[in-house]
């Protein structure tokens, strides 16, 4: 039987669109243009450059820059010569100036900016010069700009970022503007109690967005002297929700999949249970609280009310950081009268309140839960290592660290 090979440059034009189609098109510029002015002419093609997602996801949904040599061949070669059919760009904030201005986009109508994380505000937003001077200077050049997504974290600000900030800053300037999803959280310093506004407050400056729910959560805490605003557009279209505190007002996030808690006030059981009906498709959860809790579930008592409490359920959640917590709250996770896991759990925890919850690794309520787990990371000592991790017969290696020292075991 005879085979025959047809080269790429046989095909037709029809059928390369068609292959194409189906391949990633910012791969496709990146290694088609400029090869041939056959190629040039298809890869330049609406169907290709009307939407640009300069970015890279990883596998766990973490979003980073495109590398230095792929920036510089779109900035200098393939924007140039597409700008006038971009309608939508995705970027993140590393390499959000020099993308944005590249090229003049005549036809932007729509724009998402990811991954102003804290780190980077910091070097973004120190200020309220840097703010007002870096972006959104970019964003006003985009005058036919029709769909907004922004994500972002001011941090240090001089005060909460509201809809009156917003229209002044942002709505004023695109006044083509028809669609703006945004998740915004500002956050101060050395807050001065006589002038601290509320959370219902902040709610109500929000009178204009009659098409979108707006939802804003305000938060202070006293030891750091700090506050912190979240504002977002309702659904929630972020796959992380972090500094979660017990004003979190509960609602549904399925795109949420890593969470975060923080407060100076203790988190009771019936807070975790509205975490896990909020964030179902939950996998990764961290907690941060050094505070007892107050009211104690399933603990021998009188109080019938202790006793029907409900073990709450987490059927997607597959790593769980404990580093940071009182030892009450090692004791929620893992008692399972209290909590129950679908999945295998890698959990991250201290050794002295581990120790102190589970009684020495002997206390038989917590066995359901340990025998979940498939990796652990103890910071700290065990006593009896050896010994101690028969409690976790699913684990095949326990790892160390304290000073800065590892070991496995």
């Amino acid at each position: 039987m005879q085979h025959t090979y047809t080269k790429i440059t046989d095909l037709p034009d029809e059928l390369l669109i068609m292959i194409f189609k189906r391949l990633n098109n910012i791969e496709i510029l990146q290694f088609l243009t400029n090869v041939n002015t056959r190629f040039n002419k298809i890869v330049r093609d609406s169907t290709f450059t009307n939407h640009l997602t300069l970015l890279k996801c990883s596998f766990n949904h973490i979003i980073y820059s495109l590398s230095d040599t792929i920036l510089d061949k779109f900035c200098i070669e393939i924007i140039p010569q597409i700008k006038h059919n971009i309608k939508w760009l995705d970027i993140e904030s590393l390499s959000m100036e020099r993308i944005l201005l590249a090229a003049k986009y005549p036809n932007l109508n729509g724009l998402g900016i990811f991954n102003i994380n804290e780190e980077v505000a910091q070097r973004l937003f120190t200020g309220l010069c840097h703010y007002n001077g870096s972006v959104l200077p970019l964003l006003h050049r985009m005058i036919n700009l029709k769909k907004l997504s922004l994500y972002i974290v001011v941090n240090p600000y001089e005060q909460f970022i509201d809809e009156n900030n917003l229209k002044k800053n942002i709505l004023d300037h695109i006044p083509q503007l028809n669609e703006f999803t945004f998740n915004i959280r500002s956050i101060i310093y050395d807050i001065d109690y006589k002038y601290l506004l509320t959370n219902e407050q902040i709610q109500n400056t929000f009178t204009n967005f009659i098409d979108n729910k707006i939802i804003s959560c305000v938060d202070y805490f006293s030891k750091k002297q700090t506050g912190q605003c979240l504002i977002y557009s309702y659904p929630y279209r972020m796959k992380y929700y972090h500094n979660i505190t017990n004003n979190f007002s509960g609602g549904l996030f399925k795109c949420v999949q890593e969470v975060s808690l923080f407060d100076e006030y203790p988190f009771e059981h019936e807070f975790f249970l509205r975490i896990s009906q909020s964030f179902p498709f939950m996998k990764k959860l961290t907690v941060s609280n050094f505070k007892p809790q107050i009211y104690k579930q399933h603990e021998k008592s009188n109080d019938d009310n202790n006793k029907h409490c409900s073990i709450i359920e987490y059927h997607h959640l597959t790593e769980l950081d404990l580093l940071n917590v009182h030892l009450d709250y090692v004791e929620q996770f893992l008692d399972e009268t209290k909590s129950s896991f679908t999945n295998s759990i890698y959990l991250l925890v201290k050794s002295s309140p581990l120790r102190k919850a589970t009684h020495n690794f002997t206390r038989n309520e917590m066995k359901a839960n340990c025998a979940k787990l498939n990796g652990l990371y103890i910071f700290g000592r065990l006593k009896n290592p050896e010994n101690d991790k028969k409690y976790f017969p699913n684990v095949n290696k326990i790892k160390f660290s304290w000073s800065g020292i590892w070991n496995n075991l």
